[in-house]
Parts: C-alpha cells; sequence; structure tokens
C-alpha cells in the first residue's frame, strides 16, 4: 500500500492527458507512460519517452485516435502498482508502457493479465518476463538481462577478462542482471570472484564497494545497475585509479550514461545495447525527427528507442484489428503484435515471439578515447555486432508456460 493518500496524489498528479492524431474514426487509444521523471532513471526515460511515444504516433500515420498520460513510479512498488490499477480500472488506459523497474514491471504484468489490458514492457530488463512471469497480456521489448549478460560477459572473457567482480544494485534488477551475467561468464570458461550489493536508490558513494572490487584482484568489474549510479560508480572508480587495474562493463549502460560519465572517464568501457543514434542511415533519420521533440541537450537512448518500437508496432496492431477490438481485450491485441512482423527506424526489420521477447540484433560498443570523439554524443565505436537469433535467450530455455512443447 502506498505510505499515504498525499504521496499517491503526488504521483497521479502528473498525469496530463494529450491528444495526437486526432481526425479519426473508433475510439481512442489511452497510453499509459509508467517511467522515471524524478530518480536514477530519469533522463533515460522520462519527458524523453514522451518525445518518442509521440513522434511514434505522427510516424504511425494511422487512422488511429491516440492519449497519452504519464506518471511517475518513483522506484516504489506500491506507488507504481497504485497508478497502474488506476489506470486499468478508472482512467481507461488501454497499454502502460516503459515502466523502468522490474518488481514493479513484473507487479504491472500481472495486473494486466487480471484487467485483460496491455503491457508493452518497454524498460524493465528482468528476463523472467518473457520467462516464467510471461503472459498473454503483455510482450518485452527493448532488452533484458540475458540478452545483455551474454553480450557483454561472453564477449569480454574472450578478450581475456576471464575474472569478475559484481557490484549490484540490490532489488529485483539488479539480482537478474548479475545471475545471469555470472551465468555467461562461467559458459565461456570464467570465473566469478566475489560481488558487492548496495541499497537502491538511496547509495550515492560507493567507495567501499569499489575498494572491495580492487581486493578481489578480478580482471573485470561487472557493474549490475543503471542511471546515475552507473555514472557514478564509473566516475569514482576513475577518480581511484581502479580503471587502469580493471576492465569495467556497464551491464545495462545507455548513452546518456557515458555522456553524463565523460569520455576520460568511460573510455574503454564495454556495454552492449541494441540501438545507438549513429548506427545507420535509418537510426540518424529517426534521431533527426525526434530531437525538437525531446528534453534540450538529450539524445535518444535505447529505453526511449524501445518505447518508439513498443507503440508503432501496437498502433500497427490495433489499426489492423480495429480499435474498438483493441480496447476491449488486450490479449487480442497482443496476439495480432506477434502475428505481424516487426520494423522500424529504430531496430529494424523484427518479429515478436511465442514467449512475448521482442527479437532484433544487439550491437557490442566500446566507448571511443576522448582523441577520438567529434561531438559531445559521438561516444561509441562499434565492437561487434549479435544477430537477433543469437542476441536473445533460445525460447526453449525460459520455461515460458505459453511455449508449447
Amino acid at each position: 500500500m502506498l505510505n499515504t493518500r498525499r504521496e499517491f496524489l503526488a504521483a497521479s498528479g502528473l498525469l496530463a492527458w494529450s491528444g495526437a492524431a486526432r481526425a479519426q474514426s473508433g475510439p481512442a487509444l489511452r497510453l499509459g507512460i509508467l517511467g522515471d521523471l524524478s530518480g536514477p532513471y530519469r533522463d533515460l526515460s522520462g519527458l524523453g519517452t514522451m518525445a518518442c511515444v509521440r513522434q511514434a504516433i505522427a510516424d504511425a500515420g494511422l487512422s488511429v485516435s491516440v492519449e497519452v498520460v504519464h506518471a511517475d513510479h518513483q522506484h516504489k512498488p506500491d506507488v507504481g502498482a497504485a497508478i497502474a490499477r488506476q489506470w486499468y480500472d478508472r482512467d481507461g488506459v488501454d497499454a502502460i508502457l516503459e515502466v523502468n523497474n522490474s518488481a514493479i514491471a513484473l507487479a504491472v504484468a500481472d495486473l494486466a493479465r487480471e484487467k485483460d489490458k496491455v503491457f508493452l514492457a518497454t524498460g524493465p530488463a528482468t528476463a523472467d518476463l518473457h520467462g516464467p512471469r510471461c503472459s498473454p497480456n503483455h510482450v518485452h521489448w527493448t532488452y533484458d538481462t540475458w540478452m545483455l549478460a551474454h553480450g557483454a560477459g561472453t564477449a569480454a572473457v574472450r578478450a581475456g577478462g576471464d575474472s569478475w567482480f559484481f557490484l549490484t544494485a540490490d532489488y529485483a534488477f539488479g539480482h537478474a542482471l548479475q545471475r545471469d551475467t555470472a551465468r555467461a561468464v562461467e559458459a565461456a570458461g570464467g570465473k566469478v570472484l566475489g560481488q558487492s550489493r548496495y541499497p537502491f536508490p538511496q547509495t550515492t558513494d560507493y567507495s567501499s564497494f569499489l575498494l572491495q572490487a580492487q581486493a578481489s584482484r578480478a580482471k573485470v568489474l561487472g557493474l549490475a545497475n543503471a542511471g546515475t549510479d552507473t555514472v557514478n560508480c564509473v566516475k569514482q572508480a576513475h577518480e581511484f585509479g581502479l580503471t587502469r587495474r580493471m576492465k569495467l562493463v556497464g551491464l545495462l549502460c545507455l548513452l546518456g550514461d557515458v555522456r553524463a560519465m565523460g569520455a576520460e572517464a568511460a573510455q574503454g568501457l564495454l556495454l552492449t545495447e541494441p540501438f545507438y543514434w549513429d548506427l545507420n542511415n535509418r537510426t540518424r533519420a529517426f534521431t533527426r525527427r525526434v530531437l525538437p521533440r525531446m528534453p534540450p541537450n538529450i539524445y535518444p537512448s535505447t529505453n526511449h528507442a524501445g518505447a518508439y518500437s513498443a507503440v508503432i508496432h501496437y498502433l500497427k496492431a490495433a489499426a489492423a484489428m480495429g480499435p474498438a477490438q483493441a480496447k476491449a481485450s488486450g490479449r487480442a491485441a497482443i496476439e495480432r503484435m506477434k502475428a505481424l512482423p516487426t520494423d522500424d527506424d529504430c531496430f529494424g526489420p523484427g518479429r515478436v515471439r511465442e514467449d512475448g521477447r521482442k527479437i532484433h540484433p544487439v550491437y557490442l560498443f566500446e566507448v571511443k578515447p576522448p582523441a577520438e570523439v567529434k561531438a559531445e554524443w559521438d561516444l561509441y565505436r562499434l565492437a561487434g555486432t549479435i544477430e537477433a537469433d543469437q542476441a536473445m535467450r533460445p525460447l526453449a530455455e525460459g520455461g515460458c508456460p505459453l511455449v508449447r512443447s
């Protein structure tokens, strides 16, 4: 339950309906962006996601009326679940998206199934969403702990980083990311020498945890966290000289994080992402279109791109089946999303698998040294490509009850 009624009103008071694509037939579809507007993931979420959702509505070019609402989950499961329940029960929201907190996302997934609504899980990373906690009422879109772990973890071991220490946010996302990365490291022939788990989201000083990592003599420090936590860890590791002795791997590190670290502190950092604004002609074209809508000094990140991609596909499915039918059954809308191939300027061609996992390629990036950076957001060097059929956990290994054996 919420601590106080005032706390709930503070969160839900951020709601702001905005109409789009109004001259259409049929009932309006209502989208709810449940994200981080004030916490450690605010630059990867927040108003940037709203901008990309609006761009998706414009780019879809469909005869579907759409309204959007936004709220801050505050990284509190009771707050997030209460907002989602009100949206589904009282405010006519048909699909909730983003939810960049795995604990809250699992609760929203259960609510979507209970209410026969749609959940577009574009922000959470726990692979359980398309594993044992899969559902006919949600899709898992952008990234997940298995994908991130096997991309960066396997690559680092093959490059000689065969001993690891983990610095982990102490909640569902951090635990899952460490677990999946450790499995990937060990499968590739590496070993895990230790871990430190820190309280989330209140920790800002990581000095004691970094000293434990240094004392382990591991070759790699795996950061099982995200947002400003990752930024602060990398900055402090650089200040302590830790980066001269350990290779840092950002297990969920996005472009805005790297910019906040600065190229001097972040150089050499390894990370995996399915989207980078300067990856190809399509990503560059998307970025040119959406930048005027983005908050000042923010480029679209992978999280923003995931929201854009999922909303475009949801709207195409809703238009194909008719908005009234899409509103009547979230399960039917998800079935149509699985039946249609995906294609957008952020992720290119792909599909939604039987377990609800969106399938697309993933890229291994290394942060450039300062001498190679030509512009403020020119920060990545492409180090490798993981093709779509290899990037995601095999269907048979996830334990999703929707998958026929």
